[in-house]
This record gives structure tokens, sequence and C-alpha cells, in this order.
């Protein structure tokens, strides 16, 4: 008798595909690679190669190395990128600061004085600058009436700095203020039962746990400028050109695509390595909220120094603010804070107000205030068949690539949700780094693609690019919500008989529908304002309204301009007071 006949049949079972987490990420890493790494690495080998022979060559970083004005250039790019970074942290840890401080309720109707700023459009915040400070704007017509002398604030470096604080204020709030909101105040009781002042028990308790927030603030608000190019061109002059202004005229201009690699190269190092130096201090899912996962709990070297380096200033912070309260007094320390936090919702909320008036001018020049009232702009907006199709192309647009980015997006954030812990910090860095990489770099590249595949001024190929832009939104909105969901219900669903398509259906996103919905309107919002894409993508011909205004501003300044940008600033209000009721409802 063989072996086999003494063993008792077993009943062959049918292999099953395993719905595994993992999974559910493979769509936004096949997009992402083929939109987003595909074109990125393809502009950085256009700078390897000699535009002659096709060889391997280092003819455009040498050329980027020897010539002045191109290090005068870089030096500019990376010193007000700094500058706007440091004040933007400086003025807004008091507002997050405050906002953390509040009821829950209170805190959600105060925050969209600084969400409303925030998802305003560049060009509509850089227009209300411009009428601000003009030579016969606001500021120097109030300096006039009090006998005060001429601002000069406009085409220079004071009003670049001015212009790109305010576009990145409330970035900087809103990154630091989930961190605040989640540091347990019964540590600054527990300090304050042990002998500490008020002021040294925030130095020495509040303000280190805050300090991931900080960082991740000024890691975005640092890398997102270095890509800037819309306030430099419009509020700056030529001592304030950045790299992201040399890469356009590259490509539109000189067609030199290998040196518009070098350059868009040398903005994505400097991006990488911030990132490099902030994930070895801090780890970079503490972006996403998270405290940091490291081998050894974080004890490496560059990590001793920054919280060393964090010790000694808060140290000397608390020594400073015990000196500074025993001279103001307990009547003006109670006042100081909310009197500065009026000061600084005023300076994120009056530029675009400022529009309003504006818009409705029966003037043909920007005069503030207007000598008389009218809706001849809107009239002529609401004429003109270029304003009304590049509108309705911005909302086609805008809801598909809102549908799409919030599909990839939300299974990305449920893929990250549900797989290993090893694998979480290559999920969330991938869905990530189109938030990291500069946009002017992405949208370069994304051009040299869509060249070859004959998407450049199609529809199509707008919507494929603001996707990738805004896929990063739509991701966070929803891994935000997945955070606190009870995965017990999917295991109840599926006792039940509930395979994992049905459990998701039918369970997960009717729960999650809050973070679903915002993932959807905050895509919406990042297409409708999107402007880098649409000038290289757009071919001038099939133009969205942010790339139509773009144009007007650089041409002529008039009053259609005012009016479009009302339209765009009530379009985005609008969809931001829809989404925070959404949220209340939830």
């Amino acid at each position: 008798m063989s072996l086999a006949a003494t063993v008792p049949a077993v009943p062959a079972r049918r292999w099953r595909p395993r719905f595994g987490p993992l999974w559910l990420a493979a769509p936004g890493f096949a997009f992402l690679a083929v939109f987003f790494l595909l074109p990125v690495a393809q502009l950085l080998g256009l700078s390897l190669e000699d535009p002659q022979t096709g060889a391997l060559s280092a003819t455009a970083y040498l050329r980027l190395l020897h010539v002045d004005v191109y290090l005068r250039v870089l030096g500019i790019t990376f010193r007000i990128a700094t500058l706007t970074a440091l004040a933007s942290l400086l003025l807004g840890y008091p507002l997050a600061y405050w906002l953390a401080q509040l009821p829950d309720r209170r805190r959600g109707r105060m925050i969209l004085l600084v969400v409303v700023p925030f998802w305003t459009s560049y060009l509509v915040k850089t227009f209300a600058w411009m009428i601000v400070l003009g030579r016969t704007g606001l500021l120097n017509r109030v300096s006039a009436a009090l006998g005060g002398p001429e601002l000069d604030l406009l085409h220079n470096e004071a009003g670049v700095l001015i212009g790109m604080v305010h576009a990145m204020l409330p970035l900087a709030v809103l990154t630091m203020l989930p961190v605040m909101t989640g540091i347990d105040r019964r540590l600054g009781q527990a300090a304050g039962t042990l002998g500490a002042a008020p002021a040294r028990s925030f130095w020495l308790v509040w303000f280190p746990l805050s300090m991931p927030g900080v960082a991740a603030a000024g890691l975005l608000t640092f890398i997102s400028s270095l890509g800037f190019f819309i306030v430099p061109a419009l509020l700056g002059g030529r001592h304030q050109t950045m790299l992201a202004q040399l890469v356009i005229v590259q490509i539109q201009e000189m067609l030199n695509w290998g040196f518009a690699g070098a350059l868009a190269a040398l903005l994505l190092v400097t991006a990488l390595a911030t990132c490099w130096l902030y994930d070895r201090v801090f780890g970079l899912s503490s972006l996403s909220g998270e405290p940091p996962r490291r081998r050894g709990g974080g004890r490496g070297l560059l990590r001793r120094l920054g919280l060393g380096l964090l010790g000694l200033a808060a140290t000397a912070s608390a020594a400073l603010a015990e000196a500074v309260a025993r001279i103001a007094g307990p009547g003006l320390r109670r006042r100081l804070l909310p009197g500065y936090v009026v000061l600084l919702l005023v300076f994120l909320v009056a530029p675009t107000l400022v529009v309003l008036p504006i818009a409705f001018t029966s003037s043909h020049f920007l005069e503030f205030p207007p000598p008389g009232y009218g809706t001849h702009w809107f009239e002529v907006y609401l004429s003109s068949p270029v304003w009304i199709s590049a509108t309705l192309r911005s909302f086609g647009v805008a809801f598909a690539t809102a549908l799409i980015a919030t599909v990839i997006g939300g299974l990305g954030a449920l893929a990250l949700a549900r797989a290993r812990a090893r694998w979480r910090g290559a999920v969330f860095a991938f869905f990530l780094a189109p938030m990291i990489v500069p946009r002017i770099v992405i949208a370069v590249g994304l051009f040299y693609l869509f060249a070859k595949l004959g998407l450049v001024a199609t529809n199509l190929g707008l919507t494929i690019g603001h996707t990738v832009l805004a896929l990063p939104f739509a991701f966070i909105a929803v891994a935000a919500v997945l955070k606190s969901y009870d995965w017990r219900l999917n295991q109840a669903a599926a006792t039940l008989g509930a395979n994992g398509l049905q459990a998701l259906r039918l369970v997960t996103v009717p729960l999650i529908k809050g973070g679903v919905v915002a993932a959807f309107l905050f895509a919406f919002i990042t297409s409708f304002d999107e402007l880098t894409v649409a000038i290289f993508v757009s071919g001038g011909v099939t133009t969205t309204l942010p790339k139509q205004m773009w144009d007007d501003m650089i041409l002529q300044l008039n009053p259609t301009l005012a009016a479009v940008s009302v339209v765009v600033f009530v379009v985005i209000t609008a969809v931001l007071l829809g989404a925070e009721r959404l949220r209340r409802s939830g």
C-alpha cells in the first residue's frame, strides 16, 4: 500500500485573492508613478543631457554655478523663503495658541477666519495687495491723510514679503493647531501645583510639546515659498526674481529644457534635503499629527541636538517672559493676546475685502475708495466669451479633479489606516510627495510628458495635472477622519456575512462621509485656484479662470479683474461654509 493511500483526502480549496489593505493604495501608487514620478524623473534627466548630441553632460549645472546672476537668484530665493517661513511662525504661533484654548464650537467658527484666507486664490490676494500697497493705494492714502510720508511698499522686497507672509501665515496656523489641540491641559495645571508661574509653565511645558507642529509648519511654509512665482512677479521687482520665475522664462521664452531642468533639480534637492533634516529631528509622521516612530526611541545625534537647542530656547524664553510679565502687570497681560489676535485676523481678512467695493466701481481705473458704484464690470465679465469659457472650464475641471482625487486619496487613506506599521510610513510619504515637491517642478515635468502624449491644451491634461496636486489634500482629509474610526464595526459586519467591499460600502464610507465630503471640497478648491499647471498645460488655448486672470494681470490691471476676483472669492467662501456646515451636522 502506498503512503498516499493512507492519507485522507482533503477537499481542494479554491484560491481567492485576498483583499489586503495595500491593494487599496494601488490606484494611487499607479497614478502618481505615471503622472508624478515619471515626469519629474524625465525633467531631471533632461538637465543631464547635451541639447545637441543627447549625451550625458553637466553643462547646465556648470552654467548654473558659474553665472553670477543665477547664484544671486538662488540666494534671493532662499532668503525670501526663509524670512517668509520665520515670519509666518512668529506671527502665527500666538494665533494658533489662542485658537487652541477656545471651546470646540467657538474654535470651529473662529477658524473660518483663517481657513477662508488660506483657500482664497493667490491671484486674488496678490491683486488685493497691489491695490493696498500701490502708490495711490489704501495705505498711502491713509498715510497722506495723517500727514505721513509716501510709503514705498510695491515692487520691492518689502511688498514681496508682505504678500508671501499673508499667503503662508494661514498654512502655518492650520499646521500648528492640531498639535496644540492635542496637548493635555492638565500638564500645565500640574506644573502650576508645583509652583511654576503661568508664563514659566507655558514655556517649559506647552512650548516644547508644541514644537512638532511648529517644525511641520516651518517645513511646509519654507518648501511652499521656494516655488512661489505669483507674488514676486506681481509685487516685486527685478531684484526679487525667484527660481520659479527663471524656470518659466527658460521654458516659455528660451525653450531651454536642460537648463530649466537644472533649476528645477536645484529646487527639488533643496526641498528633499529640508524634508530629510526634518525627518531626522522630528520624524515625517508628525506631519500627520502622529508621534515620530524611530528605532532606538529617536535618540539620534540630530534629534538630541534639536531637543537640546529646544530646551535652551525654552529656558531663555521662560526667563524673558517672566521679566516681561513683571513689567506689564496682570491687566495688560490679559488684553495683550486678544488684541494681537484681532490685529492679525484683520491682516488676514482685510486685503481681500478691499477688492469687493472696487469690483462695483464706476471708474475705469483702480481707485480706492471708488468715486461711484455700479455693476458695469460684472456685465463686462458676464458678456465676455473668453471669461465665461474660462469659468466654465474651471468648474468642470475642478469637479472632475475632486471626484478622482477623492476616490484615489480615500482608498489610499484606507490603506494607511489598515496597513501594517512598517508600510504606513511609505504610504504616507508617497501620497504626500506632491505637496513636498515644488509645484513648478511638477508642472514643467507634466508639460514635457503631455507634449509627447498629446495632452497639452486639453481638459484631460488639466484634470490629470490638477489631480496630482489635489491628491495629498484629499488623502489627508480622509486619513484624519479614519484616525477615530472604530474598525470593530467592520468586524461586526463580517460576522453578519458582509465581505470586505460590502463593509467598506455600507459601513465605513457612510460613517466617514464628513471626511469624504471635506476631501472632495478641498480637492475642488485646489483645482479651481490652480495656476502653475495651467500656465504650461493649457497651451494658451484651454485657459482656466486663474490662467485668464494671470494673463490680464500681466498685460494691464483693470476693474474687470476685481469683478472676477469677487466671483472667485464668493465661490471659494461658499464651498468652505458648506464644508463647515456639513462638518457640524456630522
